[in-house]
């Protein structure tokens, strides 16, 4: 089982990554490998499907840059796939005058990264847009968009199969053996041989890093996000989408209104510690997952310097009181009786040993191999953009 690459991961990541390789060589021979039985399984299959603008993210980072490139090729390839989405545009809500600072330069950050067309609001213009709100200001970021990642990853496995691409399911990998100029990839079942791997493994990056990369210093610390839905008479309380304005200090975007792309509202997600990897449950547990998070210095140091936050976060998952309190804040007439369970997804959020959470994108290269180490959102939104990305950097090292 002899291949020119092989891809670990058939998430929105490693299914755009095959399919920017094959469009640029059609004639490799590529395989991507699948511990589930099915794409888009796990982050990818869980999100709330928002097409993101790339409004917060610092100009120059990759995650900025991937994610205004990206934007563009997703909306074309929707098109020219005939997937359904929709551009809806979202509010950035302040709730209180002290948030104002941080709108401002939400909104210059949103310029900078190329942005046209967003419009600084006063309350009462937030309510002419989303008349349940409660707000002081807001931004209206016009590019804002609703999509299902699902839609977008069943195409991309359609093309590549197409082309040649071959994915094979239930595939665990186990050990990643270096040779002189190829490499053996070993799973529960079968030995596969590569000149080139590219991992996107997601909830285990950090884990199939390892098996090639022995000094690498970050740890996939698992957050839980969970979801209630509008009930279906509620749903009119909600135009579009509607944000918070985020805490700086945390990289996740505080709870919010997400109209989908199928008539539903989600609302939330909260950012719970998880105590295992692919847990989508409040009661979900995996030993060596837990142990993994609890033993690193990394963590240690993220949780003495958030700890309140994240107990706030714990209270939220048990307490529906407590969520709604947190979603009142955006629209003070919601109530309990008007949320109904949802789902819930699991962020893979790398985490330093100095006790940093990475908020930029990470890829890590080393000869013939490429691990996608941190992919957080807006991953999706940038996916074709990234897969370019490593597709060039791929046939780069191939004609040296």
């Amino acid at each position: 089982m002899k291949h020119d690459t092989i891809i670990i991961g058939a998430g929105i990541v490693g299914l755009a990554a095959a399919l920017k390789i094959l469009e640029k060589n059609p004639d490799r021979k590529l395989l991507i490998l699948e511990k589930e039985d099915t794409i888009a399984k796990h982050q990818t299959g869980n999100n709330s499907g928002v097409i993101h603008s790339g409004i917060y993210y610092k100009p120059g980072s990759l995650k900025a840059v991937n994610c205004r490139k990206g934007y563009k090729q997703l909306i074309s390839f929707c098109d020219e796939q005939n997937i359904k989405y929709e551009i809806c545009g979202k509010v950035i809500v302040a709730a209180s005058e002290d948030q104002h600072q941080q709108l401002d330069k939400l909104f210059e950050r949103g310029t900078a990264n190329g942005l046209e067309n967003l419009r600084r609001l006063s309350g009462e213009e937030v309510n002419e847009i989303e008349p349940h709100v409660n707000a002081t200001g807001g931004i209206f970021v016009p590019q804002t968009g609703i999509i299902d990642y699902k839609d977008v990853c069943e195409k991309l496995k359609a093309i590549i199969e197409s082309k040649g691409g071959e994915i094979i399911f239930n595939e665990k990998i186990k050990n990643i053996i270096k040779g002189n100029d190829e490499l053996t990839i070993e799973s529960e079942r079968n030995q596969y041989r590569s000149k080139y791997l590219i991992s996107c493994a997601g909830l285990q990056s950090d884990r199939v890093a390892k098996l090639t990369e022995s000094g690498l210093d970050i740890r996939i610390v698992p957050f839980r996000g969970e979801y209630y839905k509008l009930v279906p008479d509620k749903r009119e309380l909600v135009k579009s989408l509607i944000y918070p304005v985020p805490d700086p200090a945390f990289p996740f975007l505080g709870v919010h209104f997400t109209r989908m792309i199928d008539g539903e509202v989600e609302a939330g997600p909260n950012a719970v510690l998880a105590f295992k990897r692919e847990g989508y449950s409040k009661f979900s547990f995996n030993a060596k997952d837990t142990f993994d998070t609890f033993t690193y210095p990394g963590f240690l140091k993220v949780m003495s310097k958030h700890f309140a936050m994240g107990l706030g976060e714990f209270h939220r998952s048990f307490s529906k009181d407590a969520f709604v309190k947190a979603l009142q804040k955006l629209i003070p007439s919601i109530t309990k009786d008007d949320l109904v369970p949802g789902g819930a997804g699991v962020r893979a959020q790398a985490c330093d040993r100095n006790g940093g959470l990475l908020d930029d994108f990470r890829i890590i290269e080393n000869k013939n191999i490429f691990h996608v180490c941190n992919a957080p959102s807006p991953a999706a939104t940038s996916s074709l953009s990234i897969g370019e990305h490593i597709a060039g950097r791929l046939l780069s090292r191939i004609n040296d």
